[in-house]
């Protein structure tokens, strides 16, 4: 790790995967409007399968899927299972909430890793770690004591959202602790691979491939960005983890909330009639403000790679 530690060169990766996945529920939202999610987790699945094989290929470091042992196989498996659901859920959820909620809620992703890395790999809990549990779970209490009344006053949310964004938030700790195993036999752009083909063939049936036909120019480049925010915001997370300590990329990557609340905002700004962010008064700001905090607490509090 030495030879290859750059922090500078993995922050910068850090903060690119945390501003792309921080915009990307609000070109997500722009899709919804012509496809159902799991359509546009599928587009997203195969756009990245086509650029990661052909990443892989030229490096000739394609996986050799039939050199791995059944339980291998049955792993990458449950993973991609779990990754397809983070997806399906996550897109569905911005169905009932508004993008800034749905992120806020999906914090809730490292504090179920974390307490899976205790139970089942017996990891360390640390007091940082405890105190970032604390400000997590409070700060959701106040975020959403606010904008709970809200959700269900309001014509355009639903609380349902808030069960989905749980389900995404929980399956995709169930994804990172499934994988850890996996990085033993292969490599994480391998494993992508993997599961961006399987989770394709898992979607099919239950997609409408040919609603594209169907979507206006906006739509169209909202998909085609999502698309390529899956290929670059994991390809970029997975190079930083390469060069920087896994904490500390977490940390900044815990940061996406913000660039989502910023993209909302700047949407609304530009396009009254098109977007709306709901109000947040004081409390539901302090909330969100501890729910990141208590991310980037348990996030450092892993220690180092």
């Amino acid at each position: 790790m030495d030879s290859q530690y750059r922090p500078l060169y993995g922050f910068c990766l850090s903060l690119t995967t945390a501003v792309l996945w921080g915009v990307l529920p609000l070109f997500l939202t722009v899709c919804l409007q012509a496809m159902d999610s799991q359509t546009i987790t599928l587009y997203r699945f195969v756009a990245a399968a086509i650029l990661v094989g052909a990443w892989l290929l030229y490096r000739r470091q394609l996986p050799k899927v039939h050199r791995y042992r059944k339980a291998i196989i049955v792993l990458a498996i449950a993973c991609t299972f779990m990754l397809v659901v983070n997806y399906v859920f996550n897109v569905a959820g911005l169905q009932y909430l508004s993008p800034g909620s749905v992120q806020v809620f999906m914090q809730v992703a490292p504090f179920a890793l974390m307490i899976g890395g205790v139970f089942l790999y017996k990891e360390h809990f640390s007091r940082l770690q405890f105190w970032g549990a604390g400000s997590l779970l409070i700060g959701l209490m106040l975020f959403f004591n606010q904008r709970l009344p809200q959700i269900i006053a309001s014509d355009s949310e639903d609380s349902i959202g808030i069960i989905f964004t749980f389900i995404a938030a929980v399956t995709w700790a169930g994804y990172a602790l499934c994988q850890k195993p996996l990085m033993k036999n292969m490599s994480a752009m391998q494993l992508t691979l993997i599961i961006y083909i399987l989770g394709s063939f898992i979607l099919l049936p239950f997609t409408s491939p040919f609603a594209i036909a169907s979507i206006n120019e906006v739509q169209g480049w909202a998909l085609l960005f999502c698309c390529l925010n899956t290929f670059i915001a994991y390809g970029a997370f997975t190079e930083a983890m390469r060069v920087w300590y896994a904490s500390r990329v977490s940390a900044v990557i815990a940061t996406a909330p913000v660039f989502t609340f910023i993209s909302m905002a700047s949407a609304e700004a530009l396009f009254p009639g098109r977007f709306e962010q709901p109000p947040l008064g004081p409390l539901a700001i302090v909330g969100a403000a501890m729910v990141i905090s208590g991310s980037v607490m348990a996030a450092l509090g892993r220690g180092k790679r």
